[in-house]
């Protein structure tokens, strides 16, 4: 084989695996309900939907929703240079906070998911 043959190969793999980074285990594909970012940890999958004023994140297991009952959230957004930390609290069946909120493209936010005081999952997210 060829140098130029196995370096296409080589990034043909790679792609390959970049692109089961948004599927589950199981194969399928993580997609949001609710028209936000979506991200798996720990067979949970989570879905933050970003507005300027308002936060909202989603929590499903195997598409179903989980109960949020001692669930709350902490959500660190950074934009440029700024930093700002947000609570969310149980509201309707996701965690929701609302106020003022820079979420414009390439805004990271991390999100610590905790349960009775407890750290649940620490997840990422690239808003676009």
């Amino acid at each position: 084989m060829k140098i130029s043959q196995l370096l296409i190969a080589l990034a043909l793999s790679v792609s390959g695996a970049a692109f089961a980074a948004d599927k589950h285990a199981d194969g399928h594909e993580i997609k949001p309900m609710h028209g936000g970012a979506v991200t798996e940890a720990k067979d949970i999958d989570y879905e933050l939907v970003t507005k300027p004023d308002k936060l909202q994140l989603y929590m499903r297991d195997h598409g179903k929703p989980l109960d949020l009952a001692g669930m709350s959230a902490k959500v660190t957004l950074l934009s440029g240079g700024d930093k700002q930390d947000v609570q969310l609290q149980p509201v309707d069946g996701k965690l929701e906070a609302t106020g003022s909120f820079k979420v414009g493209t390439g805004t990271k936010a991390v999100v610590a998911v905790s349960k009775a005081g407890k750290a649940v999952a620490s997840v990422r997210f690239v808003l676009k």
